[in-house]
Order: structure tokens, then C-alpha cells, then sequence
């Protein structure tokens, strides 16, 4: 499939048959996110995938009972490794000045605002840096298609539920939640706005 047709195509998925998911294809998705770029390469994203159903009926739970994210047969937990990003950021970024991809002067100015993430509250810290985990997750949404597999981004939940169920302390940031499973309806596409209108 051409990634404009797979961009086209995708919906969110909220009703998922009970087919289980190959693990390879998981394997694929996780592969696909871990491919994705992000800020000074620091590649925090990290994935606990779940199965169970006592686990997926918890996760419902803390995504205030949204009933469609326990019947999907995979869950994968998309997560910001708070500690790992504080500690790989730095060093990439280095060696991006090295290799001559970014400026000196840019190197500068982004490790002085990485010391200064540092100095934060460590709960701060998360929010800044999920936009990296998002870029990743939209990888295994787009990949999903390739198997026939239907996705739905979930934000609308509780971070300290979903933290509390597998015992994570601060240094996980819960960013969303996405329920995987092969689709038992499709949708139609919804109103987006038309090029033009998107443009400032």
C-alpha cells in the first residue's frame, strides 16, 4: 500500500473483532516505531505491549471506561522513558554536531535547554517530550494497515491509573494508550477541513 493511500485510509477504530494479532506483526509495528525520528535522537518512547484481559479491563478503566479498548484483543501502552531521555539527549545531539548535521551554535542552544529540562520537576518533563512518542506512534498506526489492523488513538485517560497497574514510577510518562486489533467495522471517513483552509 502507498502511504498517501494508507494515510486516506486510516480510521479510528472503536468496535474490533476478537481475532487474535500475530506476534510478528506486532513485532512490525514496535520495528516501525522504533525507526521514527526524534529530538537530538534521544529516542525516548518505550511500549508495554498487553494481551491479558484482566489488563486490557484495567487499562479501560483508567481511560475512563471507554469499553472499546478492552475488546480490542492488543493494547499497546505508549510511554516517554523520562530518565533516558534526560540522559541520551545530550549525547545525541553531540554527535549530531559532529557528523557536521547540525551547527555548533545549535548544539549550544540545545544543550544549555536540555540542562535546563534538568533542573525541572521530573513530573514537567513528560509532557515536553511526548511529541516524540507521538511521531512513533503514528508510524505503528500507518504500519498497522499493511496487516489489515485497525487502531485508535486514545489521549482520554488517567496517566497515574495506567502507571499505578504496572507499577511505573515517575520516570514512565504515560502518553497514550492504543488498542490493536483487526477491524469489526469501517467507518466512514469524517469532515476535515479542505488544503486551503489549513494554511495561515
Amino acid at each position: 500500500m502507498e502511504l498517501s493511500e494508507a494515510i486516506e485510509k486510516r480510521r479510528s477504530i472503536r468496535k474490533f473483532k476478537s481475532d487474535p494479532v500475530p506476534d510478528e506483526h506486532i513485532m512490525a509495528l514496535i520495528e516501525s516505531a522504533r525507526l521514527a525520528p526524534s529530538g537530538c535522537n534521544a529516542q525516548p518512547w518505550r511500549f508495554k505491549i498487553v494481551k491479558d484481559s484482566k489488563t486490557r479491563k484495567k487499562l479501560e478503566e483508567a481511560a475512563h471506561n471507554q469499553s472499546f479498548i478492552a475488546q480490542a484483543p492488543v493494547v499497546i501502552v505508549c510511554c516517554a522513558d523520562v530518565s533516558g531521555y534526560l540522559e541520551g539527549s545530550e549525547s545525541g545531539i553531540q554527535d549530531l554536531g559532529k557528523i557536521g548535521a547540525i551547527e555548533d551554535r545549535m548544539v549550544n542552544i540545545i544543550c544549555a535547554d536540555i540542562n535546563e529540562s534538568k533542573k525541572m520537576d521530573i513530573s514537567e518533563i513528560g509532557p515536553r517530550i511526548a511529541v516524540n512518542v507521538a511521531i512513533a506512534v503514528e508510524h505503528m498506526v500507518l504500519r498497522a494497515l499493511d496487516f489489515d489492523l485497525g487502531t485508535c488513538w486514545i489521549r482520554a485517560l488517567e496517566e497515574g491509573k495506567v502507571s499505578e497497574i504496572f507499577g511505573w514510577d515517575e520516570n514512565i510518562y504515560v502518553v497514550a494508550l492504543l488498542p490493536l486489533g483487526y477491524p469489526a467495522e469501517d467507518p466512514p471517513a469524517r469532515k476535515r477541513f479542505e488544503t486551503m483552509d489549513l494554511l495561515l
